[in-house]
Formats: C-alpha cells, sequence, structure tokens
C-alpha cells in the first residue's frame, strides 16, 4: 500500500486582492457597468463641484476686491460697448441698487474685454443689482472647470478612475472654490487655457494615427522616405488657435499657452516624423510647423480681435480716436484708423501693465507661488459677540480667502518636480503635456520679477498641477502588474490622502465661503505668518 505526503499548507494565507482590484475587474468585464461609472463619474463631480461653488454665492452682497473694477467695468461695457467711468462713491450705490449711475466717459482699463463681457452676460441675465447675477457666469465657468478637467484627465490616460481623482481634487479645492465665487477675470482664463490644451491632445490623437498610415500607404520597399506628408485637415487645432485667442482675449496671458501649445505641436510633429524614420526629419518638420501655425493662430487673432468689437463699433472707448490725431504714413497707412487706435491703445496698456509695481499687502512673487506664502484675501467682515448672529466670546468673522487646500497644493508641487524626473527618465507623451502646461502658465511670469501680481493668479496652473499630483498618486497606487501586496499598500495610502484632503477642505470651507465663524476658529487656520 503506498502512501501520498499531503501537501503542506503555506505558512501565510493567500493574498487577498483589494477592494478597488475587484471592483475594476467587475467593471471591466461589465460593458453596461462600463458605460453606467463612466456617465455617472463626471455627472457626480461636476454636481459637487456646482453645490460648493454656488451654494449662498450672492453673499457677501458687496464689491469684494477687484470686484470694484471687473464688475462695474462689465456693467457700463454691457450697455455702452466700452468700460466707462463712475462717480466718487459708486460701489456702495452700486451694491445698493443704483446700476446706471456711469458715465459716458471712458475708463483706461489694462484687460482686453472677453471677460467681462461673460460678467455682464450672467448681470444682463440675473439683474445687475444681484450679487448672485455679479458671479454666476464665474461660478459657471469654475465649475465646467472641472468637468472639463475630468476630459482631459481622461484623454490624456483613457482612465476613468483618473479622471475622476484629477477633477474630484479640484472641485474640493479652496482655490477652485473662491476664484468661481468672485466675479474676477482668472477663472475665465483657466477655462479657456485648459479648453485650448484639450484641444491640442484630441488633435495628437488624430494626427500621429493619420501621419503613421500616410507613411505606411507609400510603402518601403524604396527605403525610408525622404519626406512625409503635411497634413492640413487638423480641425482640433482651430479650435485649440480658438481656445487660446479667447484666452487672450480675457487676459494677456493667454498668448503665452499659445506660444506653448504651438512648441509643443511642432516638437511632437518632430518627434514622431523622426519615429517614422523619415529621412529629413528636422526640415519635414518644419513644413508642418508652418501648416500648423496657419491653422492655429490666425484664428486665435481673429477670435481676439472680435472681442474687441464693441470697442470698435462705438465712438467713446478710451483712446478710440487717438490714432486721427496722427495717422500712421508710409506702409501701415492703410490700416483702418479704429485699428491704428486700437494698437496705440495696447502700447498704453503694455506700458502701463509692465510698470505695475505699486506695493500690496497681499502681493506675491511669482517665485514665491510655490511656497504658498501670501493667500488672497478677497473680503473680511468681523462682528461683536451678540451681534449679526455671532456668538463667539472674541467676536466673528467672515472671510473670504483664495487659499488652496494646503495638503493638495504641497503635494502637487512636489508632485510636479517628481514628473520632471519621470519624465527624464520615461519620456512619457503625458507627462510632457502636464509640464508644458505648467511651464506655460507659470514661467512667463518669472520675468517681470518687480510686478505687482498675486498667488491666486495661479488657478490657471492649478489643473495642471492636479494632473500632476493625479500622476503621483497613481505611481504611490502601483501598477496594474504590480504585487497585489503593493497595490493593496499602495492604495490605502492613497485614501488616507484622499481623506486627509476632504477633512481639510471641510475645515477651509468656511473660509472659501465668507461663512460667518467665531474668531477663534479663524485663528486655528493661521498656519503661517502670511496666511488670513
Amino acid at each position: 500500500m503506498s502512501t501520498t505526503a499531503e501537501p503542506i499548507p503555506p505558512l501565510l494565507p493567500p493574498v487577498r486582492r483589494s477592494a478597488y482590484d475587484r471592483w475594476r475587474e467587475r467593471v471591466a468585464d461589465d460593458p453596461r457597468l462600463q458605460r453606467l461609472y463612466g456617465w455617472l463619474a463626471p455627472l457626480a463631480v461636476t454636481l459637487l463641484a456646482g453645490i460648493l461653488r454656488f451654494w449662498n454665492l450672492g453673499h457677501p452682497h458687496v464689491l469684494v476686491f477687484d470686484e470694484t473694477y471687473y464688475v462695474k467695468d462689465a456693467w457700463s461695457q454691457w450697455n455702452l460697448g466700452y468700460a466707462a467711468t463712475w462717480p466718487d462713491g459708486a460701489d456702495a450705490r452700486f451694491a445698493a441698487g443704483e446700476t446706471n449711475i456711469f458715465t459716458s466717459d471712458p475708463s483706461f482699463v489694462v484687460h482686453p474685454p472677453l471677460g467681462k463681457y461673460l460678467i455682464g452676460f450672467g448681470m444682463w441675465l440675473f439683474g445687475p443689482d444681484s450679487s448672485f447675477g455679479w458671479r454666476a457666469m464665474t461660478a459657471l465657468f469654475g465649475t465646467a472647470l472641472v468637468l472639463l478637467l475630468f476630459l482631459v484627465a481622461k484623454t490624456l490616460t483613457n482612465s476613468t478612475v483618473f479622471a475622476t481623482v484629477a477633477s474630484f481634487l479640484l472641485a474640493i479645492d479652496g482655490l477652485g472654490i473662491v476664484m468661481s465665487r468672485v466675479a474676477l477675470l482668472d477663472v475665465f482664463l483657466a477655462f479657456f487655457i485648459l479648453l485650448a490644451f484639450w484641444f491640442a491632445l484630441l488633435d495628437r490623437r488624430r494626427h500621429l494615427d493619420r501621419l503613421a498610415a500616410a507613411i505606411v500607404a507609400r510603402g518601403v520597399d524604396e527605403g525610408p522616405p525622404a519626406w512625409g506628408v503635411v497634413l492640413w485637415n487638423r480641425p482640433w487645432i482651430i479650435a485649440a488657435g480658438a481656445a487660446a485667442g479667447a484666452a487672450t482675449a480675457v487676459k494677456w496671458s493667454g498668448v503665452w499657452v499659445l506660444a506653448g501649445i504651438g512648441l509643443y505641436l511642432v516638437v511632437t510633429d518632430a518627434l514622431e516624423r523622426r519615429r517614422l524614420g523619415i529621412t529629413f526629419w528636422p526640415m519635414d518638420a518644419v513644413r508642418q510647423g508652418l501648416a500648423s501655425f496657419v491653422l492655429l493662430v490666425p484664428v486665435a487673432f481673429v477670435v481676439y480681435l472680435g472681442s474687441w468689437s464693441g470697442w470698435l463699433l462705438s465712438d467713446g472707448g478710451y483712446d478710440r480716436k487717438v490714432a486721427e490725431l496722427s495717422p500712421a504714413t508710409g506702409f501701415f497707412s492703410w490700416v483702418p484708423l479704429p485699428l491704428q487706435s486700437l494698437w496705440k491703445y495696447h502700447e498704453t496698456i503694455y506700458a502701463s501693465m509692465a510698470g505695475m509695481t505699486s506695493p500690496h499687502s497681499y502681493s506675491s512673487a511669482a517665485w514665491a507661488w510655490p511656497f504658498l506664502w501670501r493667500p488672497t484675501s478677497m473680503y473680511a467682515f468681523s462682528s461683536p459677540d451678540g451681534t449679526n448672529g455671532c456668538s463667539g466670546e472674541n467676536g466673528c468673522l467672515q472671510v473670504l480667502y483664495s487659499m488652496p487646500n494646503p495638503l493638495l497644493w504641497y503635494g502637487s508641487v512636489i508632485a510636479a518636480l517628481y514628473l520632471v524626473y519621470r519624465f527624464a527618465v520615461a519620456r512619457d507623451w503625458r507627462y510632457a503635456v502636464v509640464l508644458v502646461g505648467i511651464a506655460a502658465t507659470w514661467l512667463p511670469w518669472l520675468m517681470y520679477p518687480e510686478r505687482t501680481v498675486f498667488q491666486f493668479y495661479t488657478i490657471v496652473i492649478w489643473p495642471f498641477l492636479l494632473l500632476a499630483l493625479t500622476f503621483a498618486l497613481r505611481e504611490v497606487a502601483g501598477a496594474a502588474h504590480a504585487p497585489h501586496e503593493r497595490r493593496t499598500a499602495g492604495q490605502r495610502v492613497v485614501i488616507v490622502f484622499l481623506v486627509a484632503a476632504v477633512v481639510l477642505s471641510a475645515f477651509w470651507y468656511p473660509l472659501w465661503s465668507a461663512t460667518q465663524v467665531p474668531y477663534d476658529f479663524y485663528r486655528l487656520h493661521n498656519w503661517m505668518q502670511g496666511w488670513v
């Protein structure tokens, strides 16, 4: 009688896959669940963003920070076609309902008209005497920015989870919330910049496939092709140019994004032509680059110029008839006088902006933005104990503070540095897109170290920083082929990070929404000398 040795049981129990991995496998095996999740995830995140941005949007019913310029300029521009001056003490009278006390005299403004037209549309829709109406369009665009970030992240990675995390972080973050709750221009700028990048991503996917197909169609019997093809049918590049033109029509810093996207298109095309074995790929990329320029830049110029139509079609705008006093001679004499006046006005604007060095208690140089030393307080109102519903022993405060979630901010700055390293090692084109976005929206500001700038300008950089952070979190969570133990541990770290971010956002939200809080609670947020 023979005996068979029984197998020795393992010393450790088998590793069970994480709950997330089991859920992901279930979704992957069920097309119906995939479609449902693909719709519900962006819808839920966008709804959350809308609630945090629109809730009690009309409070405070005063012009806060630079709303004193943009709201009044928006309303006079909506009515006259150009920004006009207002009498002394107009802020209080405007908030009290006297909204048509602007004069017909032009006001000198340094930013193009598009953002103010958008603010003016909300005022026309809901009434100029409604503080909700002042801020309705910024809240709408701030909410749409969250959805747009989802679409960009999904296009980058084809991962709904990745896109959900990135957009969720923006949805709950204070910088995104506050800049959506004040009638300033920067959230419009951030939206159009990210929109331009999304269109460029959509073009990349289509263009590279068509380029490779065109080379393959030529055959390889005669060796590597000397020249590639120049592709003109690239509608997404035209769309990207229009979006970048709209960004520039909000603030001039949009032009750096136009340049960044153009450079990205040329470099990407050159590398692809080299990969396809084209002999003269550098010059071939120049040929395609010229075509890309024609598709990208003129439409941006048309959109930008179109934003000035109210100024051009009226007679009362600032410097509107300055060219009539000294019209151009020689080669440029053919240019219509209104366009000559617009050019002279732009010269005046540039000189004013370049010399804008007046001190401000909340100014923060661009080189200091990564350190988050001086976020901007937009509004503050104090109430003694027993008044205005205050029950704090030391009084109460209402604060509107454009402070990003500290964990997300510092985490994203570190993640951006990590992404530089990862790109140097892996040459992943997705990392390049994020880094180009960060560079185009931050580096140009370093050329103006003396100019008065503010931390809240980083709202245009913020979506790209959050993409960098999400890439880093995905690395922490572990690759799909990593051992189960590694993925389980990494996913737990990511969950702890996300929970901590949510807790911090809840802690800071009263200061992001001008909710009245006891002074002692407010003091708990003074983590650094330059904060609040």
